[in-house]
């Protein structure tokens, strides 16, 4: 009769929970058994804005007339005028190597050779032309979502338009009877096409522009699934995402925001995600939701809010008056997605005291340690210090330094840089300093005592 020792019982359990995370590529460290997590060597002051310090944020654009809308890690295409007094705009559908952040590089599909599109700018009354040269191995679409235009202009393969076979033009060609913020994407073999990156925004600006606003910013929500260690989307994930995006791009990679003292500011969220809709949230600030690509919302129906949900296929537009200087977070309020490559299918291991685990363990994993005894916290941190080894082209849980420590947010997370006037927004102004005793600190024991608390 065989015996299975408690000791037996712990190393399996182990290697399950061990073997579970390892097949995910996502929460095994290779940490001393040793470590603790408050020794780990934080990069000075200087070193801590190297990932946005040098970074160029201004933006590309690419046509006869200035892009109006600045489009973070994007471009934008005004278009040329035809002898016919048409604006020409062309666009090739193609495979694209794309960068959602530092250390994560995946092959995607796009337009004009990045991920997402360009963003297209155009002006009420309008005619446009816009070829598309598929570049594809497959047929693909363009669908122009929103916008009011003929039914055979509509890009639905096999109900409005013939597929574009690979290596074909297409043109479409229609007025720009509205104004507001629209997207564009393809319309055919949606599932695939979508979630490998065939997706834009459309922006039709009024004649006349009434509302006037120091910075009018585009962004466009997406959520994909790349595998630890893979370099493609998988078309086919329903639920599980795990890079959630703002134009493309995941925290560390999203450019900040920079924005001058009291600029009146418009904002323009769009979200061709697959299935998720994104409550977005901006710290220190409160915005009105103005538009929808519906149309414009009537002053006395817009109401202040300091989270707007954008929900599937929809666009929202928002404005405020940035009146608060300072470094803001703004950022999707699902947790989930704020967290880079994070999975979702192994052991809950909150509380539990591994130390003994660890030991027993050791000797058939070297160098295993649990993780998320007390959170995820230093998990970013471990990856990109070295001290935690996963595969290749993978940034589990990765954030960035901020100006007080590590930030644990990845995903589709950005910063609002608010800073005094004259600023230059296409460069990174350096993280705030904040006047003396606006910054949260230790309590000495003489501050505790003025207010009559006992610090334990």
């Amino acid at each position: 009769m065989s015996t299975f020792s408690r000791r037996d019982w712990l190393k399996a359990s182990a290697l399950g929970l061990g073997g579970a995370a390892l097949g995910a590529a996502r929460r095994v460290a290779a940490l001393p058994v040793t470590a603790d997590p408050q020794a780990i060597q934080r990069p000075s002051a200087s070193a801590r804005t190297l990932a946005f310090a040098d970074r160029d944020l201004s933006m590309r654009w690419e046509g006869e007339r200035p892009a109006r809308v600045y489009t973070p890690n994007g471009s934008s295409i005004t278009g040329r005028r035809a002898s016919d007094g048409a604006w020409v705009y062309e666009m090739t559908v193609e495979e694209v190597q794309h960068a959602f952040a530092p250390g994560l590089t995946a092959t995607c599909w796009g337009y004009n050779g990045q991920v997402h599109g360009p963003t297209f700018e155009g002006v009420e009354g309008d005619q446009v032309r816009i070829y598309v040269t598929n570049r594809l191995g497959v047929a693909t679409t363009v669908h122009w979502h929103g916008v009011f235009l003929p039914s055979g202009m509509d890009g639905v393969g096999g109900l409005s338009q013939p597929v574009i076979p690979p290596g074909e033009t297409f043109v479409y060609e229609f007025p720009l009877a509205q104004h507001g913020t629209f997207m564009y994407h393809a319309h055919h073999d949606e599932m695939t096409q979508i979630a490998l990156g065939l997706t834009g925004l459309f922006i039709i600006h009024p004649r006349e522009e009434r509302t006037r606003v120091d910075r009018d910013v585009a962004i466009l929500l997406h959520e994909w699934f790349v595998a630890p260690g893979t370099s493609r989307p998988d078309p086919n994930e329903m639920s599980d995402f795990n890079i959630l995006t703002m134009n493309a791009k995941a925290f560390p990679g999203t450019d900040p925001l920079v924005v001058g003292h009291n600029d009146r500011v418009r904002i323009r969220f769009g979200n061709l995600s697959p299935m998720d809709h994104h409550p977005i949230h901006l710290h220190g600030h409160a915005w009105h939701l103005v538009a929808t690509d519906g149309g414009a919302i009537p002053p006395a129906g817009q109401w202040p809010e300091t989270t707007v949900l954008v929900p599937v296929g929809s666009t929202r537009t928002v404005e405020f008056v940035a009146d608060a200087l300072g470094d803001w977070a703004m950022h999707c309020h699902m947790t989930h997605h704020v967290m880079n490559q994070m999975g979702h299918e192994i052991p809950n291991t909150t509380g539990v005291d591994s130390r003994a685990l660890d030991r027993d363990v050791q000797p058939l994993l070297p160098g295993y340690t649990t993780m998320g005894e007390h959170g995820m916290d230093e998990m970013g941190a471990h990856v990109e210090m070295g001290h935690m080894p996963v595969p290749e082209n993978s940034i589990p849980m990765v954030g960035a330094m901020g100006p007080f420590g590590y930030i644990t947010m990845g995903g589709m997370y950005t910063n609002l840089l608010v800073r005094e006037k004259p600023v230059d927004y296409d460069r990174f102004p350096g993280w705030y300093d904040h006047p003396p005793g606006t910054v949260a600190h230790r309590v000495t024991p003489a501050e505790a005592a003025r207010d009559g608390i006992t610090l334990s």
